[in-house]
């Protein structure tokens, strides 16, 4: 009979116990050995995370005295005494400023510098005039004026005005310089909510680019009673910045208008002159295409403004009955310039009954414009005029009961609507020797449109 398991192991746990002990009583000194080997190396590892430095409250304590030697100093002291630095600040003049208001806000303290702007000729441009200026001053850290300057626009879109005082060893001198401007483009988007203006506005885009907008499109555009809630513009135009500043809105270069789902588009081109000697020819805004958008008539003799009566019946506010508006009313402040819409030849110029003083103007086809109740008459009788050209001031010269320009627009002798002649009136296009370079320049200005666009893309998400 087998044994089972449990035995077998029993047997052979009692067989090593057996081995062991065997070993033990013929091998006494080799087992002593090996178990004093284990013990030793138990022993050394024991010793070998024991701390071998003693510790350090026991050591004893010595002070060590050693004479240093300064390094000079001297030279430097001196240096940070003589030293000095200029500040610079810039503040906007205000409408209740005198000079010393002014350099007080500009951190001054400086009653010769003060002085000075009171009474030199130059510098009286700085209180003078609109407020609203950039002064920008160049002090030393004693509060003192070293130096002034202030830029501001003239009538030329190419210069610009500088003032500057300077301090001298025998006291202040002022000049006054001319400078050109640094044109650079900016790019900008808008989309209309309630009407032109509130939408640049919005995007920060200067009221003259909006008039300009209005002007470029104003043949396709209605933009007093046409422009929809969701038209969109993109526009790329001139910022003319003097030193650094800028100071005024230049040209609009390129523009395109989405208004009613359908895309306007314009640029600026002007034709170069040639070898011959042949003088460049006028610029003009075009589409994209080519096409000319100078028609023979602008929509409005003045710049786009609100309609405050336009061309149809209405209560007539001095015979107080009901009558044919045969023109249109501009509400615009009494001074603003009255234009001619297109070419011609000056057949009236003074004063007749309601119309007050009045303007006649003959153009071509039987066509004659009308423009009444100016406050100031600039032509004569006889005298040619071009498309664009001022030819009095609004005012409320007979029988108006406000400022405003009174306009006609007859067609062999019967009245028109001036919007409707304006949109049927011929433009004109490029020549083809134009074409290569126009078409070089509107690739550039697509791009810069679409780039516009993207960024009104980009505000909205």
């Amino acid at each position: 009979m087998r044994p089972s398991i449990s035995a077998r192991v029993l047997n052979t746990s009692s067989l090593l116990l057996l081995g062991v002990a065997d070993s033990l009583r013929r091998h006494p000194k080799r087992v002593t050995a090996s178990l004093a080997a284990l013990l030793l190396g138990t022993g050394v590892t024991a010793f070998g995370v024991a701390p071998l430095a003693p510790d350090a409250a026991d050591l004893p304590v010595r002070q060590v005295v050693e004479v240093v030697q300064p390094l000079p100093t001297q030279v430097q002291t001196d240096a940070l005494a003589d030293f000095s630095f200029n500040l610079f600040r810039t503040e906007s003049t205000r409408s209740s400023d005198t000079a010393n208001t002014l350099l007080k806000r500009l951190n001054l303290d400086d009653a010769a510098a003060a002085a000075f702007l009171r009474t030199d000729p130059n510098a009286q441009e700085i209180l003078t005039g609109r407020p609203g200026k950039n002064v920008t001053v160049e002090a030393s850290d004693r509060q003192q004026l070293l130096k002034l300057s202030m830029r501001w626009s003239t009538d030329s879109e190419e210069l610009f005005n500088r003032l500057v005082i300077e301090r001298t060893a025998t006291g202040f001198k002022s000049r006054i310089e001319t400078a050109p401007y640094t044109r650079s483009a900016q790019l900008a988007s808008g989309s209309i909510q309630s009407s032109l203006f509130a939408a640049t506005d919005d995007a920060r885009i200067p009221d003259g680019v909006a008039v300009q907008i209005a002007e470029i499109f104003s043949g396709d555009i209605d933009f007093r009673r046409s422009l929809r809630k969701g038209d969109r513009f993109n526009v790329v135009y001139e910022t003319l910045e003097a030193d650094g500043e800028a100071l005024r809105t230049g040209r609009v270069l390129s523009t395109e208008f989405v208004n009613g789902g359908k895309t306007y588009e314009a640029m600026w081109f002007q034709p170069p002159g040639n070898a011959a000697g042949i003088a460049a020819a006028k610029g003009s805004y075009y589409t994209l295409d080519g096409k000319s958008l100078r028609r023979a008539y602008l929509s409005s003799p003045v710049e786009f403004s609100r309609i405050s009566s336009g061309f149809a019946m209405r209560f007539h506010p001095v015979l107080q009955k009901w009558r044919a508006h045969l023109g249109t009313d501009y509400a615009a402040p009494t001074g603003t310039p009255a234009r001619s819409v297109g070419d011609g030849v000056v057949t009236f110029a003074g004063v007749q009954n309601g119309f007050g003083n009045v303007v006649f103007i003959r153009h071509r086809n039987n066509h004659e414009t009308v423009y009444a109740h100016l406050s100031k008459i600039n032509v004569q009788v006889g005298q040619s005029v071009s498309q664009s050209q001022t030819v009095g001031l609004v005012g409320s010269t007979g029988w108006a009961t406000g400022p405003h320009l009174h306009f006609e627009f007859r067609v062999n002798g019967a009245q028109q609507d001036p919007m409707t002649i304006a949109k049927q009136s011929d433009s004109v296009t490029l020549s083809k020797a134009d074409l290569p370079l126009f078409r070089q320049i509107a690739a550039g200005a697509k791009s810069q449109l679409l780039a516009a666009a993207s960024m009104n893309q980009s505000r909205a998400e």
